[in-house]
């Protein structure tokens, strides 16, 4: 039953109570009636008794006539009457009271007693009295027997008194088999409701004891059961939160120590050239500026450190809904291509831009998260591609997206850098000690801006071994 809805549980109960109850009450009937067919005659007396003794006595009176006037008549007629809840009085002829053991007169004149009372039976102070005449040799009333009795049932004995208490009792033994059923089922219920209630009171106290390594042990397919998977599922969320608000705090931690170590570099070059110039000004116009170049070389990649760390953390505290606008799309990815056309000859690096013919000429999109993820790719195919290599930019779309491949003739991703490259502070296996150094977070970033324009970032390896790194987003 445990299992049924509390409704249901409740229904089931009440029907338990009602049907047990007039079970119960129906045995201990049909025992009453048992009971009282054994005792009746025997223990208990009917109801009219006393009146089939009626004929018999008057038969005696009768008989005796005259007779029982007298003292010894009383002796007689006590013999005569069976049992002690028959009273009797004897009066004369006068309507005086002889003797009895009924002591008021049931009439007021004696005209009244032999011309009402004769002969029949009437009803008087809660008795049937029924009066037999007492006659003189010339027939006329020389007094009168009267016997008073009542049409209810009388006890032979003790034992009749206690089988006819049980049988009253009986009679409202539905009441007490309600009474105790409804303690019974009602204990059972209580017990199914308890159960999941206790052991969510205990699972409240380990939460409020910050342990949450514990189970709810109750399964069913009603309220309390759904409750206890509530609860156990808000545990578990509970539970998620606390670890990644552990994991929170360890990139916090993470990003502060990667900040620091970025920025010692560069804030220890900023630091010499710094003392150089102040102990031992240069005493050329020229050595000064290259002196001060390297300082705002060094500044502005600790600015782009700090900025791009700001924009990571901003990134993913607050999402900012895409702002769509028509741009057309070759001449956006020209420019964009023509910006890093200075510091791609430098390197002696080929920039290509190819565009499939499926690729509609204006999409509507956020051009300024487009920017930034197309900057953050092909300035990290830029800083490893070697010199005379080749980075190939190829833009092709289907029906809801647009895909974009940007591939280089570099050495290609490394095991560990395919399955690790997008994610946050992920450096290479040596990235710490490569020239110029980085924080890690391009590639994390472009992921990013990417799912948010509605699709998402993926690198391999092309056939010829170089890097390549493929973003989609919707249109």
């Amino acid at each position: 039953m445990k299992k049924q809805s509390l409704a249901a549980q409740f229904r089931h109960t009440f029907i338990y109570i009602i049907t047990a109850s007039i079970g119960a009450t129906l045995l201990t009937y049909a025992l009453a009636v048992m009971l009282f067919l054994y005792a009746v005659d025997r223990d208990i007396l009917p109801a009219n008794h006393y009146l089939q003794q009626i004929p018999d006595i008057a038969a005696y009176i009768q008989e005796k006539n005259m007779a029982l006037l007298s003292d010894q008549g009383e002796e007689n007629l006590k013999k005569a009457i069976q049992g002690d809840q028959m009273l009797y009085q004897t009066v004369d002829a006068y309507g005086n009271i002889l003797y009895g053991t009924y002591t008021e007169k049931p009439f007021t004149t004696t005209e009244e007693l032999f011309d009402s009372f004769s002969g029949t039976t009437v009803l008087r102070q809660g008795y049937y009295i029924h009066t037999v005449l007492l006659t003189d040799t010339s027939g006329s009333p020389a007094g009168a027997v009267l016997l008073f009795y009542q049409i209810k049932p009388t006890f032979a004995n003790d034992r009749g008194r206690v089988i006819f208490a049980v049988i009253i009792v009986s009679l409202f033994s539905p009441f007490l088999y309600i009474t105790g059923f409804t303690l019974l089922f009602s204990k059972i219920f209580a017990g199914n409701i308890n159960k999941p209630l206790q052991l969510l009171i205990e699972a409240s106290g380990k939460i409020k004891e910050k342990d949450l390594d514990f189970d709810i042990s109750y399964s069913s397919d009603n309220e309390l059961g759904r409750l206890c998977s509530a609860f156990s599922e808000m545990k578990e969320a509970l539970k998620e939160s606390l670890s990644a608000q552990w994991e929170m705090e360890q990139e916090r931690i993470w990003m502060v120590e990667s900040l620091a170590h970025d920025l010692k570099s560069p804030l220890s070059i900023i630091l010499g050239y710094t003392d150089s110039l102040l102990e031992n000004p240069p005493d050329s116009k020229e050595k000064l500026c290259r002196y001060l170049k390297v300082i705002r070389n060094n500044t502005k990649k600790s600015a782009d450190l700090v900025m791009q760390m700001q924009y990571t953390s901003d990134l993913e505290n607050s999402y900012i809904q895409p702002e769509s606008s028509p741009v057309n799309l070759e001449a956006f990815l020209t420019q964009k291509i023509h910006d890093y056309d200075l510091p791609a000859r430098q390197k002696g690096i080929a920039l290509m831009l190819h565009i499939h013919d499926n690729v509609p000429p204006v999409i509507r999109t956020d051009t300024d998260k487009l920017a930034r993820i197309l900057d953050n790719i092909i300035s990290n195919s830029l800083q490893y591609t070697p010199p005379d290599g080749r980075i190939h930019i190829s833009v092709k779309a289907d029906k809801d997206h647009i895909f974009y491949t940007v591939c280089d003739t570099g050495t290609g991703f490394s095991p560990a850098d395919l399955k690790k490259a997008a994610d946050k502070f992920y450096r290479g296996d040596k990235a710490r000690q490569t020239k110029g150094g980085h924080s890690g977070l391009g590639l994390y970033i472009a992921g990013q801006l990417a799912e948010q324009l509605g699709g998402s970032l993926k690198i391999e390896n092309s056939k010829s071994g170089g890097a390549c790194v493929t973003f989609l987003h919707s249109i």
